[in-house]
Order: structure tokens, then sequence, then C-alpha cells
């Protein structure tokens, strides 16, 4: 299986910045993916990247579908970045996610209305498709921007910090939406976090992003408590209960395990 997103050596970053060095990695079609690591430490300049927002300072990058077509991406910000100020309803914000496809200036016909049905339905926001987007809860907003996403009828779906700010049944609804999006609807699927016990319980694989450190593999390979020590420059302990990996700030040296 040929990857559909390739790292080849690539060093990252803007302009003359250079954020990242070195990175090597691929992403299968289907494969869901977490990039964890501090504030900072490089994981939004992959994103965009990958996006095409910036080019590689040097070596190679590769975005591509199975076909060697463009790659259908739908992209999910963080909640923060959104203007809450302009009165659109939900159902107008998922149409959002169709304008690439049907231009600015030119009216959604049959097709596109459908696709935008369909998304809120995936979504599980189809009920509130006439409410004001700003009026809603942090878990609803998440939904709603997920459903724009989904109807760019993406290939790989990317989510930027998607269960940040929000309380516990939120994140678990939220995080029960893009696992099934992932199995159910063959979404590969990469998520930016860092709220370690999310990424660790859901993604298949995940990559530490950190200037001086990148590292790439399944999870119980990669998250251990030494590399998560030496990561944050502070102690950490990775403890499993009832099934679930369990992240906490520890007393072990680096060199635990």
């Amino acid at each position: 299986m040929e990857p559909i997103i390739e790292f080849k050596n690539a060093t990252l970053g803007y302009g003359q910045k250079v954020v990242l060095s070195g990175i090597s990695f691929s992403v299968l079609p289907g494969e869901y993916l977490g990039l964890v690591g501090p504030n900072g430490a490089g994981k939004t300049t992959i994103v965009r990247t990958i996006l095409g927002s910036i080019p590689p300072i040097a070596g190679e990058v590769r975005v591509r579908s199975a076909s060697g077509s463009a790659l259908r991406i739908g992209y999910v910000p963080q909640r923060d970045t959104i203007d809450y100020v302009l009165p659109y309803t939900v159902r107008e914000v998922v149409m959002m996610g169709r304008y690439r496809k049907i231009g600015l200036l030119r009216r959604p016909g049959p097709k596109d209305r459908d696709v935008v049905k369909q998304s809120l339905a995936h979504a599980a926001v189809d009920g509130l498709a006439e409410r004001p987007f700003r009026d809603l809860s942090g878990g609803q907003k998440q939904r709603v921007l997920i459903a724009r996403a989904l109807a760019t009828q993406p290939e790989v779906l990317i989510l930027d910090e998607p269960t940040n700010g929000m309380d516990l049944p939120s994140r678990i609804s939220v995080l029960d939406l893009i696992n099934e999006l992932h199995q159910g609807g063959k979404l590969t699927v990469i998520m930016i976090s860092h709220l370690l016990d999310d990424v660790a319980n859901h993604v298949r694989r995940i990559a530490l992003v950190e200037p001086n450190f990148f590292q790439i593999g399944h999870v119980d390979e990669v998250l251990t408590a030494k590399n998560l020590s030496t990561l944050y420059q502070m102690p950490v302990d990775v403890h499993q209960m009832h099934g679930s990996k369990i992240i906490l700030p520890g007393g072990r040296s680096h060199g635990a395990q």
C-alpha cells in the first residue's frame, strides 16, 4: 500500500526560521495518527505543511491520493480560531465546506445541499441546522466544525485540538464520533492534541513532536514513561487501568520504562 502523505528528511519552518528538521514519516490510507508534544513544538507546522499552507524548507513532502490525484483533506481548526460574531446558522457553517468546490460567487446546487445534509447527519447535528452557530455549546460547535470538514468529502480528516476546553462527557462524545468516522467511514485521521490520555486511547500510531526529539510508531512502543519524560523534561508515569492508558506527572526518573 502506497503512502498518501510522506515526509523525507524534511526541514520545516517559516521563511528562514527552522522549526523542525530531519523529519521522516509516512501515513497510509486508513490510518489513525496522533501528533502530541508541548505547545510550540511544531505540531501545527507539520499540519500546515500537509495542507500546503507552507512549503518545506528542505527535503521532500509528498501529499497525494491513492489514485495519484490531489488528496482531499478536511481540516478542523481549533474552535477559538473561529469568528463567533457573525450570525451564521449551523447549516451555513457546514455549507462553507463546499465553497472550495463550488466557488465563492456561485450558488450551492442540489448536490451541495445533499452533501451538507449528510454531513450534518454524520456529525449528529442535523437537529441544530437552523440554530445560530455562536449559541451552541463547545461540544456542539466541535461537531459542526467536523460536519463542515466532512462536507469537503475528504479522504483525510485532520483535527487540531478537537477536545480542548471540553467537559468529560463532551470529550468522550467527540472522540467517539471521530472513532466512528475512522472505522465506519474508513477515513484516514490525523489528530493533534496535548491531552495525552485522549490520544493514547484512540489513535493507532503516535508521533512525539519536539524540535530536538521526533519519534513515531505504535502507541505502545512510543508512549512510554521514558519517552514522555524526555519530551516534556519532567517525570511522567504511564499506567494501565481497565484496558486504558492513564498518563500522569510522576516521580520516576527519566530512565523509567
